[in-house]
């Protein structure tokens, strides 16, 4: 089901921890708390309450303990104020507007003092594409002038593809993370690059990490079928939610049967006819949006809002959020530094309350943050290779079939299977583009190619001297 961490269950874990002040472990919080938590779900909420500086951790495995303030040196480094009050460590968040403040506000109220609300049609319905705008004119104009990227003026996704390994990385990790998975960056930078899991993550963790660069590479790549359509966001829940779901026929789904979502009061739409309809009527209104960040932001807002599929909702509107972008050539959206809370906060508010100023607050700071994190990418890039933009399709072609089909990669093997649309003049760049391919190809980047891990594994085996 989709899980929203309430935040009086991450309040009540730091109180008991600020119990202790020579730090605590999982076993003894784990017992001492007064609600019922799996282990695993607990480290989890650790994690993201470190991650938030709202507690620290010390120690390695076993010996590993959480307190409420620094250790350092066997002395705890609290700053004592002239009342000998010890400084309390601000929560992690993104800087918010007044109208923000009060969403937060009734959001953090407890679950019992928030009335119990359906899914409201008139939220959708009040908005006419192109008419109404949840961004406002000069917020667009702001968006536009940060996200344009040197590729402005080349094929759809071209400037996705340049920057594709550092995106890889970076939406997978930040997106996986604000749904309290525990990989750390440089986990996410091994396992995608080399294939390393973790040590010690939960094997749901990995599948987490390695269906979001699945998802990615499918919108980055497949840009000519990858855009605001309804088969585009069914193919982004069948990747996000691959190997995720006690029902694997619900993968690529939409459901059928009703959901509720922890720590909220907000009761999604149950009946499957209502869901299809709705589902398509989002769709219809995303696909006319011109602008692509109105576009990119009522996607964040109306596909959560409905909860069209059994679960990962949230993570398939965040990668959905990311097509306009890519197709338009803007710097992508990787959540990189969003801290969980807040991003929990703002959808909690449309949840319930149909007000989209908070989660726009942090679709403002995720979107500004990315693009500082690009622009260094953005000067470090080199120049694209024209004959591998032309020729991408048939670059693929001859690698699969390579692969597949166990085609000898010497040069004139390769030559005799050049597809006839590469022209005569570029065929010796071709065929060194190849080469270079195959050189650098392995089992976590085969995909690119439209090659499954086997197959590889299968043509490595045949091709020791490669």
């Amino acid at each position: 089901m989709p899980k929203i961490v309430p935040s009086e269950e991450l309040d009540r874990i730091v109180k008991l921890i600020a119990q202790f002040q020579e730090g605590v472990g999982v076993d003894e919080i784990t017992q001492q708390l007064d609600f019922d938590i799996k282990r695993r779900t607990l480290q989890r909420r650790l994690a993201a309450l470190v991650a938030e500086q709202r507690i620290f951790s010390e120690g390695d495995g076993r010996a590993l303990k959480y307190r409420t303030a620094k250790h350092d040196h066997g002395v705890v480094a609290t700053k004592i104020t002239d009342s000998s009050i010890p400084e309390v460590v601000p929560e992690a968040y993104v800087p918010i507007s007044q109208e923000g403040e009060a969403i937060k506000a009734f959001i953090r109220q407890p679950r019992t003092h928030r009335q119990p609300v359906s899914y409201k049609s008139d939220f959708l319905a009040q908005y006419y594409p192109n008419n109404t705008y949840y961004l406002p004119a000069d917020l667009r104009e702001q968006l536009h002038s940060l996200g344009r990227s040197p590729s402005e003026q080349t094929p759809a996704g071209t400037f996705a593809r340049d920057i594709l390994n550092r995106l890889l990385i970076d939406l997978s990790w930040a997106s996986s993370m604000l749904e309290g998975n525990t990989y750390s960056r440089l986990d996410t930078e091994r396992l995608i690059e080399f294939g390393q899991a973790a040590e010690g993550k939960d094997a749901m963790e990995t599948q987490m990490i390695l269906n979001h660069k699945s998802a990615i590479e499918y919108l980055v790549h497949d840009t000519e079928h990858g855009g605001v359509t309804p088969e585009t966001i069914i193919a982004l829940h069948a990747f996000l939610s691959d190997g995720l779901l006690a029902d694997p026929l619900s993968c690529g789904r939409l459901r059928n049967r009703a959901v509720d979502i922890s720590g909220s009061v907000y009761l999604p739409i149950a009946m499957p006819q209502r869901i299809e309809e709705l589902f398509g009527i989002v769709m219809t209104m995303a696909a006319e949006i011109r602008d692509p960040f109105e576009q990119s932001f009522f996607l964040m807002v109306h596909l959560p809002y409905l909860q069209p599929f059994e679960d990962v909702n949230k993570r398939v509107s965040r990668l959905a959020a990311n097509i306009p972008l890519i197709q338009h050539n803007l710097c992508p959206l990787s959540f990189i530094d969003v801290p969980q809370q807040a991003y929990v906060d703002a959808v909690l508010g449309v949840y319930e309350l149909n007000r989209i100023e908070l989660l726009r607050d942090v679709f403002i700071w995720a979107y500004e943050r990315s693009c500082q994190q690009y622009v260094a990418v953005q000067q470090q890039l080199v120049p694209p290779d024209i004959v591998r933009l032309r020729y991408r399709n048939e670059l693929a072609e001859v690698i699969r079939a390579i692969v597949k089909e166990g085609m000898a990669t010497d040069e004139m093997s390769i030559m005799a299977g050049i597809p006839d649309s590469v022209s005569t003049e570029d065929k010796q760049r071709f065929i060194i583009l190849i080469k270079n391919e195959l050189k650098t190809l392995h089992a976590g980047n085969a995909i690119r190619f439209g090659l499954r891990p086997l197959e590889f594994s299968a043509w490595r085996e045949r091709n020791k001297s490669l």
